[in-house]
């Protein structure tokens, strides 16, 4: 079966997403149920985090699913851009309500954004840390984009394949500049106010890379064990940063801070399109897009110089 076409939209483009036409080729209902059966052999739910919350959040197993959008975060604007183009469902890498909630009246943002939800008959879904560890999550496409050879998790799952669990380590084809990969960092991304922070020797040769999509200042002690040159991730706040610099070995690993939202996006592509094989291998026709709009926090960044 030919994978599904994907038309990679730069998510500046509030006006429209990245389409993946005519997922499937047999026509009858699909059902939110179907979606998520496939949902789980793509991203099962025991992959996650214990701390994480996955699943579905909003909908009825019942309804009937033509459109489906991929997002990174559940804002309001990506919420409304669902509704404007029709989704039956949309689904999230972040979840809308990771932590215990004791009200979802319109009076705050996160219970506008339910009630949109079940007032447009759109269902929400959080593929999180499931998406992260699972073979072709957010850290595999990170690798992929970067030309890792190799690459194997940081912390190896429990509960799954050999090949599934959080962050990913591997190797350059041949060794280059950090400032050269650097560029080549920022080169893949979607651009956003922070740019792409470093830390070590501009002219220091790198090899091998390891990279965790999101937020992942707790894994510096896998970093360190897997002889990485260079360190990839999101969200480096300044103590953490600043003691592994101290505990760095002649400097290494050096450090690349990237967007959260960037980092991830970048799975939403082909994270659509595998959805929409797996859906058309069942025989159901669904359309799926990634969402157009850009949900990193900043707007803009002042720099010396």
């Amino acid at each position: 079966m030919e994978p599904a076409d994907t038309d990679v939209t730069d998510p500046e483009n509030h006006d429209g997403g990245t389409a993946v036409e005519d997922a499937g080729a047999a026509p009858g209902r699909t059902t939110l149920a179907d979606v998520l059966l496939a949902v789980e052999e793509l991203w099962p739910e025991s992959l996650a985090e214990s701390w994480d919350e996955v699943g579905l959040v909003a909908g009825h197993p019942a309804a009937a699913v033509s459109n489906v959008m991929f997002a990174v975060d559940p804002t309001l604007d990506v919420i409304e851009e669902a509704i404007d183009w029709g989704a039956d469902l949309l689904i999230t890498h972040h979840p809308l309500l990771l932590r215990g909630v004791t009200s979802v009246a319109a009076t705050s943002a996160k219970g506008r954004s339910v009630h949109r939800l079940i007032e447009s008959g759109t269902a929400l879904l959080t593929v999180h840390t499931n998406g992260d560890s699972a073979v072709g999550g957010v850290s595999d496409v990170l690798a992929d984009a970067l030309g890792l050879q190799d690459a194997t998790p940081l912390t190896a799952s429990t509960h799954g394949l050999p090949e599934e669990g959080i962050g990913r380590v591997g190797d350059l084809p041949e060794a280059m500049t950090l400032g050269d990969f650097a560029a080549r960092v920022f080169g893949i991304l979607p651009a956003v106010a922070g740019g792409v922070r470093v830390s070590g020797d501009k002219d220091g040769l790198v090899r091998r890379i390891a990279v965790c999509g999101g937020a992942g200042d707790s894994l510096f002690a896998e970093v360190r064990a897997s002889n990485a040159d260079v360190y990839v991730t999101a969200d480096l706040r300044h103590h953490p940063a600043s003691e592994a610099r101290e505990a760095a070995l002649n400097g290494r690993p050096y450090l690349v801070d990237v967007s959260h939202f960037a980092s991830e996006w970048l799975w939403l592509p082909p994270a659509a399109a595998a959805l929409g094989n797996v859906l058309t291998d069942q025989g159901h026709e669904v359309q799926i897009r990634v969402s157009g709009t850009n949900s990193d926090p900043w707007d803009f960044i002042l720099t010396p110089g």
